[in-house]
């Protein structure tokens, strides 16, 4: 029998690089993707050495950023980056008319409705999915970036409402930026801001030293190369999908499940380590992204750093699992959400993460069982620890102990995301979904809930408990499949 053709993959962007595209089997938006970056890499090198601040005036950096970030737009989704120009345009008038104590609520809520209204388009009215452009990538990042101009304005730390540069640069994978950065980089005043931060005399300068982003783009790039060749290698030999096969899940053995869950959320992480590597690249590349001078005197150029590999690899807490996983997203919902929230900011910033993410029910599996995680891991932390201090070998035990709870428990909350994002079919198999969440995580629930209550919980009278943990319980038995 003759196998069925494939469906064409179809994109509302440039097709010059379809024959490469079939050629090598990848789908041709990811590499629109790919060859943009790459091709801004190099315009970035020749930005820094031709259109440095001593070469061009701002107004002519400006314009080179702002006309290669619209044309990247439009070749990487064609008609579909109106929408990114749309919101925009609506920020922009928001700014220039709203009153600074209401601004930053204008801005966040436009914003906000206009990036939830497309992500609702593209899945359930044109039936887009996964499978053709996503063009909601950029327009997260522009929210970010316009919704933290804005919240700069209110606080006074932004420049003046009626500045009229906002469509910067980093559109496709981020990351956001602080405008003020960003203004001192055009005009050429980025490094020196940042060198008298840190005092650069005392780190062993006698003047001020002209810092070269070569070795840390050459740096970058090997990251992005050797996480490149980990992503064509890994992720398509162990499919996430596999985890809620019912003949997995009811015939192998909690262990190897375990195992495997591990293993393939591991080989999911190089396609978001090489994405977010190469645009921290460019960007330093270009001469932006410098942070100052560390304690041994090197240069640093993290500061649109996304995320820290080694300290995802070692994290030993929840916590600082998240603190080095999209660093600049993470700083945007502590700006805009965690540190205006007036009650309850931890639950709802992980419920603005998944609004901003998507619509997808897996998104808000994942972060609304990362509240949870993140209360348990809290209340080990504070009343187990300090057991653990008195000597080193007992630091030790409990440093190798909470890396192996953090990357399992990392494991649990993101792999109904991650399945989202590599098979589409999935969000239609609602009965797949609800064994995957009685296997491997509604039961972890009553675990969080029972070992983890505060102390007025514990008090509770013992036919209260009783009452509370059967109800709990008839709710994970729930017979699902």
């Amino acid at each position: 029998m003759a196998e069925t053709p494939a469906a064409p993959h179809r994109t509302t962007g440039s097709t010059l690089l379809h024959p490469l595209s079939a050629l090598l089997g990848i789908p041709l938006d990811q590499i629109n993707f790919v060859a943009c970056q790459l091709f801004a890499l190099l315009a970035a090198f020749w930005f820094r050495i031709y259109l440095g601040p001593s070469h061009a005036s701002s107004a002519v950096r400006h314009a080179f950023a702002t006309l290669f970030g619209i044309y990247f737009a439009v070749f990487c989704f064609g008609w579909y980056s109106i929408h990114l120009f749309v919101l925009v345009l609506m920020n922009y008038g928001i700014m220039n008319m709203a009153s600074i104590p209401n601004i930053h609520r204008y801005s966040f809520v436009v914003a906000m409705g206009y990036l939830t209204l497309c992500h609702i388009s593209r899945i359930y009215i044109f039936h887009y999915g996964i499978l053709t452009t996503d063009f909601s990538g950029p327009l997260m990042i522009i929210t970010q970036k316009i919704t933290t101009l804005a919240c700069q304005l209110h606080d006074g730390k932004g420049i003046s409402s009626h500045e009229d540069n906002i469509f910067i640069p980093s559109t496709f994978s981020g990351p956001c930026s602080n405008y003020k950065d960003y203004i001192a980089f055009i005009e050429g005043r980025h490094v020196h801001m940042k060198l008298l931060e840190v005092n650069w005399k005392q780190k062993g300068y006698d003047r001020l030293p002209d810092p070269s982003p070569t070795g840390a783009v050459m740096y970058k790039l090997c990251i992005t190369l050797v996480s490149l060749v980990l992503f064509l290698t890994l992720t398509k030999n162990f499919p996430m999908a596999y985890i809620i096969d019912n003949e997995f899940l009811e015939k192998t053995p909690f262990l190897t499940r375990l195992g495997y869950l591990y293993v393939v959320t591991q080989s999911a992480k190089p396609k978001y380590y090489f994405a977010w590597t190469l645009a921290d690249a460019v960007n330093n590349a270009a001469g932006y992204g410098f942070s100052g001078v560390d304690e041994r005197g090197a240069f640093r150029w993290d500061l649109l750093s996304n995320l820290n590999i080694w300290n995802i690899e070692t994290a030993t807490s929840f916590k600082m699992y998240i603190e080095n996983w999209n660093i600049q997203t993470a700083a945007w919902l502590k700006r805009v959400c965690y540190d205006r929230a007036p009650w309850y900011p931890t639950a709802l910033t992980f419920v603005l993460s998944a609004l901003w993410h998507g619509i997808y029910p897996g998104y808000y599996f994942t972060f609304l069982t990362g509240i949870l995680i993140t209360l348990a891991a809290r209340a080990i932390r504070n009343n187990c620890r300090h057991y653990f201090l008195s000597s080193v070998p007992l630091k030790m035990t409990y440093d190798v102990a909470t890396w192996v709870v953090t990357q399992l428990a990392v494991c649990y909350t993101v792999a109904p995301f991650v399945m989202l994002a590599v098979e589409p079919t999935i969000k239609n198999d609602s009965k797949s979904w609800l064994v995957f969440l009685k296997h491997f995580s509604m039961h972890h629930i009553n675990v969080y809930i029972f070992f983890f209550q505060d102390k007025s919980s514990k008090k509770q009278s013992e036919q209260k408990w009783r009452k509370k943990t059967k109800l709990l319980n008839s709710f994970i038995n729930f017979p699902y499949a």
